[in-house]
Order: structure tokens, then sequence, then C-alpha cells
């Protein structure tokens, strides 16, 4: 194996790290914020990650960012990011944490549409039967027990309306960051810098609402590190990948995140999960792949945005 070939291999391996990453975030962001409260756990964790990007990264360079990537990138990311983490943070318990998460993997098929719509990105009619199998996949978790179920879902959202808007909000919202991404950052990475804003607002939230001071126990310090780190070290990780290993390998495996995603989610939270649960995941990642596989034009790296 040459060099080149083995530096390339090392460099998929690291990437498909981060997807492992990110799969855990679920379960550790829920198990914050019942320690520490849903806001502040998740500004520690924020912060904590912001951290690890720093060292990791270096200090941001303001001035060498494309003004319009910073205002608009930075507000999407900044919203998607809280959305995404407050969802999981106020759901009411560890089942419908994992099931908000699910909602959340709408933006890989949104983002195609999102292409097609304003980027005139040209695509097949796979488009149509993977737009439909992705909603209907959610629709059929969000039904519980009986799968595709209309009343169990209606009941089921208004259990907590919050977390699940705030969810579903959070996928139209990165499926438009992926979109504009690559139009305005002239190949610039603004991930750090992101991080630390929306570690700001996250304190900045938690002052203004007056909530108490989270208990600091060592169990709960150490939730936040090992929080923090998965997101710091899976946005490294996936950096690294795309910009040196092979990006087929790191979108195809993308697309199967919601399954591993649930499946260290129902270990993490200790909650089990129905056979039409699977179902409806399954048909999520499915759904994803046809939308992925319609647009046949589009460059590999337009077609991976980190989650």
């Amino acid at each position: 194996m040459s060099l080149n070939t083995r530096t390339r291999s090392n460099a998929t391996f690291i990437g498909l790290i981060a997807i492992i990453l990110w799969s855990t975030m679920v379960g550790l962001i829920h198990s914050v914020s019942e320690l520490l409260g849903p806001i502040g756990g998740i500004a520690m964790i924020y912060t904590s990650a912001s951290v690890i990007l720093i060292v990791t990264f270096g200090v941001p360079k303001i001035k060498t960012f494309p003004w319009k990537y910073l205002l608009l990138g930075g507000f999407l990311f900044v919203a998607y990011e809280i959305s995404f983490a407050m969802a999981i943070g106020f759901a009411n318990n560890g089942n419908q944490a994992i099931e908000i998460n699910i909602i959340n993997y709408l933006w890989p098929c949104l983002t195609i549409v999102f292409a097609i719509l304003f980027n005139k990105q040209k695509s097949t009619l796979l488009i149509i039967p993977g737009l439909i199998l992705c909603l209907l996949g959610v629709c059929w978790v969000l039904g519980g027990e009986k799968g595709l179920d209309v009343s169990g879902m209606i009941s089921n959202i208004k259990s907590n309306t919050f977390s699940y808007a705030l969810a579903f909000a959070g996928a139209f919202i990165w499926a438009a960051y992926c979109t504009i991404t690559n139009r305005l950052a002239a190949g610039k990475n603004g991930i750090t810098l992101f991080f630390i804003l929306t570690a700001a607002v996250l304190w900045v939230k938690f002052f203004i609402s007056g909530a108490a001071v989270p208990n600091l126990s060592v169990r709960a310090i150490m939730y936040v590190l090992v929080a923090g780190c998965a997101i710091g070290f899976g946005y490294a990780s996936w950096n690294y990948g795309i910009l040196h290993g092979n990006v087929s390998v790191l979108a195809s495996a993308s697309y199967f995140t919601p399954i591993l995603s649930s499946l260290l989610g129902s270990l993490l939270l200790n909650a089990p999960l129905s056979v039409p649960f699977w179902q409806g995941v399954c048909m999520v990642c499915l759904g994803s792949i046809l939308c992925w596989q319609a647009t046949k034009n589009q460059s590999e790296k337009n077609k991976v945005c980190a989650s």
C-alpha cells in the first residue's frame, strides 16, 4: 500500500469515527440536561466543545471570513445547534429524546430539496419517493407502538410540542445552512467561531432565564467533558476526513447515522425501542439515500454536511 493510499485510508477511518462520536450526542445531551438542567447543561457542553476546537484548530481569525458567511452562516449554525440541543434537552424521557433526534434527520433529504429549489441542482425522479419515504419514516416513528398511527402521532407531539417543534425547525435550519455554506464560505471553515457564538448565546439565555446554578457533581462534570469531546473531536475528525479521506465512503456512511445514533441513545439512556420505531428509522435512512442518489451531477463534497 502506497503512502498516499494509506494516508487516505487513515483519514477516511478518522472521518468515520466522527459519525460514531456524533451518534452518542442524543444520550449525552439528555443525560447532562437531567443532571444540570437543559440550558445550563447544554451551555457547559458547548463551552467545553469550543475549548477543544480552539486547541485543535486555533483561535479563529474573524477578518479572514466573508462577512455574509459570518452573518448568515453564523446565525443559521447557532440557531440549529441551539434548536437541536434544547429539543433533546427538554425531552420528557429517553425514548422521546431519541424520537426527536429522528426528526432532526430529515435534514439530508431537505438539503437535497433546497439544492434543487435554490441552487438549480439537477435531479432524477428518485427525489419524490425519497422525500416521501423520509416523511413516512418520521411519522412511523412518532406513531409509537402501532407504527403509522395518526392519532398516536398527534398525541405524542402534544405531549411535548416545544421539543418536537424545535427538532422540526432545526432540520429545516440545518438544510438551509448546508445549502448556502458552499456559496458563501469561500473555502473557509467557521465551525470554531460558530461554536463559541453558540456557547455565548446559551450562557446569555441561561442568565436571563434566572435558572438555578447547576449542582456540579463529579458525575455531571464527567458527562459534560465527554459530551464536549464528542462534539469537538467529532467536528475535528469529520473535517480531516472530508479534506483527506474518501468522501464517497464518508457520505454513504453518514446516511446510516440515524440507526447508530438510535442504538447508542437507547443504550446510554436505557430506553428500549420498539420494532415499529426501527422500521421508521430504516425508512428515513433509505429515503435519504434515494434523495442523495437523485442528484447525479452534484460534487461529492457538496453532498456531505456535518450534523
